[in-house]
């Protein structure tokens, strides 16, 4: 009697462990992630719905004007950049849109839009000196150094993380 009782806990425990097991490394949780280089290793992330939008904003290291990256996020989970502001045609900036895309000029500052430019990831290093560079989403900015160490070389992405992955990054939004 009492070896079936015992087994029917052994059973029930073991099938509770295999449970929580699933749910901690199922992924569930849509974000945008900044990764350790190209590790997988998730540094911070922005948990995201879907065909959300977010800016990288920046200051140009020699213009030391900011940039303001704009961003999509498609329906194949791809990161499109649609466009792009910045206050000096100077070093490492365009003097013109590409074919499809509009140039414009307003209060002083040069945009392309209707940019199509889509990637499964992009690379950025964190800035150590002037570039504070701040991920804009949801009308509020987020200063990367806050939640990265400055220099730091991170792959930007749209991953599906599970509950083990988050807790081993800093969730932007709950940070603050």
């Amino acid at each position: 009697m009492i070896t079936l009782f015992l087994k029917k806990n052994i059973i029930i425990g073991l099938t509770l462990i295999v449970l929580i097991l699933l749910g901690a490394f199922t992924p569930y949780k849509k974000s945008l992630v900044f990764e350790f280089q190209n590790s997988g290793q998730v540094l911070a992330y922005l948990p995201f719905a879907d065909k959300q939008k977010f800016q990288i904003k920046y200051t140009h290291s020699i213009h030391l004007t900011d940039v303001v990256e704009s961003y999509k996020v498609n329906s194949n989970q791809k990161i499109q950049q649609y466009e792009l502001m910045y206050e000096n045609f100077s070093i490492g900036m365009p003097s013109n849109a590409d074919e499809g895309e509009e140039f414009e000029v307003k209060d002083g500052k040069y945009f392309i839009k209707n940019m199509k430019r889509v990637f499964p990831f992009f690379d950025l290093r964190i800035g150590k000196v002037r570039a504070n560079h701040t991920v804009i989403y949801q009308d509020m900015q987020y200063p990367l150094a806050r939640y990265i160490e400055p220099g730091t070389r991170v792959r930007i992405k749209i991953r599906t993380l599970n509950f083990v992955q988050q807790m081993k990054g800093v969730n932007i939004l709950e940070h603050e």
